[in-house]
């Protein structure tokens, strides 16, 4: 399971976003390191598609696909020189998988701290990047005197010499000119700032109609990243009520479906994850599976003996299944399709394996 870790300042909201993602269960309070601990979530993530495909199969479970979130401690200035929680919420964020960059717009008297998502932004951009600068010019030295005899390390010597300057000046590595695969060859350094990264502008209930617009310089400064502006305290309220009593709370205060649903899927997008789904009468179920993955690959997510027994997946898009209204009647006009070792599956595909092992 995929994990993302809420980057921010004390007070920012992380801790109420927690919990309106997993519907309570982490201290929210307006003052400095509340948390000191992550706490650690799940969240479904809610699919329309699969919603449809359910009630056509009649089923009598749906099992959505997931991601599990920490809560980490508040980010100060000077944490990777140890200020505030320092190396303790840097270990913490080290281990997630992508970052989400919690930011404060709201006003209130009674909470300390800064208003505006881009000091917010900039003190945390700042950190972690320090933060990297560090591990990068230790592994320089590590490599550098590997390389004076191993000239195999001479690119990876390289390599860590160009992190040393951008990050020497103040550039955070998912800013820089930096090519995919150059990322990809990073990996191994753990760098924070090579994650990938999202932002959750967190503003007042009165707000809420300026949502976008306070959302958008932060969206450029994070060079076009998804960032979604929502009052996460009135989130984290509608998530600790019943189904019904929350739709009609979101629908009162003109928010539809709430962001959170939003949230989660560029949670999930950033990871380049998708999803392609099962149905029957016993469950339709969500899958997740990596952008790019072969019908095998994706039919390993379900069990390895799928994978290696591999034969073919019948398929059909979600829509053309549900406007046939069942399995048989879509085979009968001829639009489950039979795919073979080398098929890329695609996002919203519905599928059936065969397999023999």
């Amino acid at each position: 399971m995929e994990r993302f870790g809420f980057v921010g300042l004390p007070n920012a909201g992380k801790s109420s976003l927690f919990n309106a993602l997993a519907g309570g269960g982490a201290l929210a309070a307006p003052y400095a390191f509340a948390t000191t601990d992550p706490n650690v979530g799940v969240a479904k993530v809610f699919d329309a598609r699969l919603d449809a495909l359910a009630e056509m199969s009649s089923s009598k479970k749906i099992i959505h696909a997931s991601v599990q979130f920490n809560d980490i401690g508040g980010l100060v200035e000077g944490a990777s020189q140890g200020e505030g929680l320092g190396n303790k919420f840097l270990a913490g964020i080290r281990e997630v998988d992508a970052i989400v960059f919690v930011l404060r717009a709201f006003s209130d008297g009674d909470v300390p701290g800064p208003t505006d998502p881009l000091e917010h932004l900039a003190i945390v951009e700042t950190e972690l990047s320090l933060a990297d600068l560090d591990t990068a010019e230790k592994q320089l030295d590590k490599v550098a005197r590997i390389a004076r005899t191993d000239r195999s390390k001479a690119d990876d010597e390289a390599m860590l010499r160009k992190v040393v300057d951008i990050l020497g000046e103040g550039t955070p590595i998912f800013k820089s000119e930096l090519s995919e695969a150059e990322r990809e060859e990073l990996k191994p350094y753990f760098f924070l700032t090579n994650k990938p990264v999202l932002a959750v502008v967190n503003i007042g209930d009165d707000q809420l109609d300026d949502g976008e617009a306070i959302a958008a310089p932060v969206s450029e400064a994070l060079g076009g990243a998804e960032v979604i502006a929502t009052c996460v305290q009135l989130e984290a309220e509608a998530a600790m009520l019943e189904d019904d009593e929350r739709a009609e709370m979101l629908e009162g205060l003109g928010l539809g479906e709430g962001a959170m649903p939003r949230f989660l899927r560029a949670a999930y997008e950033i990871m380049g994850l998708r999803t392609y789904l099962t149905t029957g009468e016993k469950e339709s179920r969500a899958w997740t599976f990596r952008s790019g993955s072969t019908a095998p690959q994706a039919a390993g997510v379900i069990h390895t003996d799928f994978e290696r027994g591999f034969i073919r997946a019948e398929t059909i898009g979600w829509q053309e299944l549900v406007e046939a209204g069942s399995w048989s009647a879509a085979r009968d006009k001829g639009l489950v399709r039979s795919e073979g070792k080398d098929y890329i599956v695609q996002d919203g595909d519905v599928m059936e394996f065969r397999f023999n092992v």
